[in-house]
């Protein structure tokens, strides 16, 4: 299980037109917005992305808002992992547990999770907040992802499994963003 001292959630590219071209785009806002304040809530750290914010755009604001003076680490490989800022800030963290969120599925999403599984982190993908254009290519980068050894997960799953139990001091808090 995820562990919430071990634990790094990663928010890739969740930002301008790449956003506005996703399949299922509110879904996707939702437990996106619902994972970063529950992130907030078990004090876990965020590392977030933009791939190449001049041409895509920036963090979408409902996003952006929940970020808290986090700023995005802007890049151009698709991987987080060719981002020198990026490794750099990860690695800073001494987490060995990557929760992967963001756009899109089968691209940025896929070869993140690849390259930090060949880096040695577990990674849990958030399977309802993740997309792509096309659902077809969202399936193909989680079966992907999953066949090389990533968890899939979902939202509600990662932020219960962080909880543990209805006893813990956080359970309204969670209540609070899941209901």
């Amino acid at each position: 299980m995820i562990s919430r001292s071990a634990a790094v959630l990663i928010v890739v590219d969740i930002q301008g037109n790449l956003f506005q071209a996703m399949q299922d785009k509110d879904n996707l806002l939702l437990n996106s917005i619902k994972m970063i304040k529950g992130a907030g809530v078990f004090n876990i750290p965020l590392l977030v992305t933009e791939q190449n914010p001049e041409k895509l755009g920036k963090t979408i604001s409902p996003v952006a808002q929940e970020l808290k003076g986090i700023e995005p680490i802007s890049k151009e490989s698709f991987s987080c992992w060719g981002s020198g800022l990026f490794k750099e800030k990860l690695e800073a963290l001494s987490r060995r547990t990557v929760v992967l969120m963001g756009i899109e599925t089968h691209v940025c999403v896929y070869q993140t999770a690849l390259d930090l599984m060949q880096n040695g982190y577990a990674v849990y993908v958030i399977a309802d907040a993740v997309s792509s254009r096309t659902k077809e290519n969202s399936a193909l980068g989680l079966a992907a992802m999953k066949s090389a050894g990533a968890y899939l997960t979902s939202t509600e799953m990662v932020l219960f499994e962080l909880l543990r139990s209805a006893g813990d001091a956080k359970f309204k808090d969670i209540y609070k963003i899941v209901k």
